[in-house]
């Protein structure tokens, strides 16, 4: 059985460069040279390490949560800038909220704002989703032991969202079984700022976003999104980025849940040393949207072997999955709650002698493909492997024809209006849309420039690809 790894818990996911850099010595002091990134934005030291040798490395606590009960927040400061975003909630404010969790978390705490689509809302036990009214966030709980996620009957302020955790923490031992009981010890248990819910919360459906390579923020700096495919990610290189955020005055390092990361607010005039940089140890930063858009457990041979044949199974059909999420779970977890489709392993029954028995797989499905539905649907049970790629391309057809159905379902007033089609180009890599009608003011291209007549250097401008990689597309409205 595969030993749980030791983590670090990065609060918020976020991380100077100072501290990854003096993470990275001590894992190559430990004998390592990688690390490997969580679910939970925490920080994983992927192999076997002598505990003996802890004491070198006292800036660092070394968690194992199942034994040590001590849990990572989770946070989407990792989206503030480049992400659709609530107004209120900036770089900073994030920053501020989450320096307030100074004790050590025994259960899980997401601090989310539900505009944006890379950080899924409701893993945690606790969950803190910013509302519209400034500072408050609405509150969805739901406890060990709890069978779904629920509403607490307040919007919580901002300065008061620790203290309400911890009350929280002290009351489960009275194992309150509903919110309004809760709700009534954490009310005299502390004292709050507390604020009606005068609306529902309503959660935007964005398709899931491409988050690698290196993108335009403004006009003069960018944010560069790196992924490994076996989230191992190299000691020497991370420690040459670090000194190298380090000179360009880069204050924070972000961890997605995907295990990869962000840097943001690369200055302009510094790109072409962060293209050397990757350059020099050969990153890659063109991977497939297909494959990045996996949950799949660290450490876990089989899930990423099965990964890699879905992946190259679904490239040699040439199939979109732009907006899907995938995870790969076993019959006994209950992590997959945040992606789109979830692939679901299930347990073997006893072998007999020396009788070989095949995995078989179940295949679920979010209700409207929303993993912040919280509802799964079984679509098959105990199929075999070689059957995935076709039931998940089924999957993935029946996601692109329910697309927008459900908002037409919702419009109580019918407005007549012709449908006509418009030839538009976009980018094969972060779907970056060209559209003659408009051209491109980013790069003083004129209104009704056609796309033939571009010159040949034009490149997207999101993710900077080449004018090669738009594909001709129509768009019919």
């Amino acid at each position: 059985m595969m030993k749980e790894p030791y983590r670090l818990r990065i609060n918020g996911g976020v991380v100077s460069p100072g501290e990854l850099k003096y993470i990275c010595e001590a894992a190559e002091g430990l004998g390592l040279d990688a690390i490997s990134f969580g679910s939970r934005q925490d920080i994983i030291f992927p192999e076997e390490i002598d505990e003996s040798k802890f004491d070198k490395f006292d800036k660092i606590q070394f968690i194992k949560p199942k034994r040590d009960g001590i849990e990572n927040i989770v946070s989407s400061y990792v989206s503030a800038d480049i992400l659709p975003s609530t107004s209120w909630l900036t770089s900073d404010r994030y920053l501020y909220v989450i320096e307030q969790f100074k004790h050590k978390l025994s259960l899980r705490v997401n601090v989310i704002d539900p505009k944006q689509r890379l950080v899924p809302l409701y893993t945690g036990n606790i969950n803190f989703i910013a509302s519209e009214h400034e500072d408050y966030w609405y509150l969805y709980v739901r406890l060990p032991g709890w069978g779904k996620t629920q509403m607490y009957p307040a919007l919580i302020y901002s300065w008061d969202m620790d203290k309400i955790e911890l009350a929280i923490e002290t009351i489960l031992q009275e194992e309150p079984e509903t919110i309004e009981t809760l709700f009534e010890l954490v009310s005299d248990a502390v004292d709050t700022n507390n604020r009606t819910v005068d609306k529902p919360l309503e959660v935007p459906f964005y398709p899931f976003p491409y988050y690698e390579g290196m993108n335009r923020i403004g006009t003069d700096s960018y944010w560069l999104g790196l992924y490994w495919r076996n989230n191992r990610y190299d000691l020497a290189f991370l420690k040459a980025m670090c000194d190298l955020c380090s000179e360009n005055k880069i204050g924070k390092i972000s961890i997605t849940p995907w295990k990869s990361f962000i840097v943001k607010g690369i200055p302009s005039k510094s790109k072409l040393q962060w293209e050397k940089l990757l350059g020099k140890f050969g990153i890659n930063v063109r991977h497939s949207m297909l494959e990045m858009n996996w949950h799949v457990p660290v450490n876990n041979k089989d899930a990423l072997s099965l990964k890699k044949y879905l992946v190259t199974n679904f490239d040699q059909n040439d199939i979109s999955t732009y907006g899907l999420t995938f995870g790969i779970t076993s019959h006994e977890s209950d992590t997959y709650n945040f992606t789109s489709i979830v692939i679901e392993k299930n347990k073997q029954p006893e072998a007999i002698g020396d009788f070989k028995i095949r995995d078989t797989y179940n295949l679920l499905y979010a209700k409207k493909f929303d993993p912040n539905t919280h509802e799964y649907i079984m679509h098959v049970q105990d199929v075999d492997k070689v059957e995935l790629p076709g039931l998940l391309m089924e999957l993935s057809q029946l996601y692109f024809e329910q697309l927008g159905t459900e908002q037409e379902e919702e419009k109580t007033v019918e407005i007549a209006s012709e449908t006509f089609e418009e030839e538009v180009y976009q980018c094969k890599d972060c779907l970056t849309v060209y559209n003659e009608a408009y051209g491109d003011m980013t790069q003083n291209i004129a209104k009704k420039t056609s796309f033939d007549s571009l010159p040949d250097t034009y490149e997207c401008s999101l993710c900077e690809a080449p004018k090669s990689h738009f594909e001709k597309k129509v768009l019919v409205k």
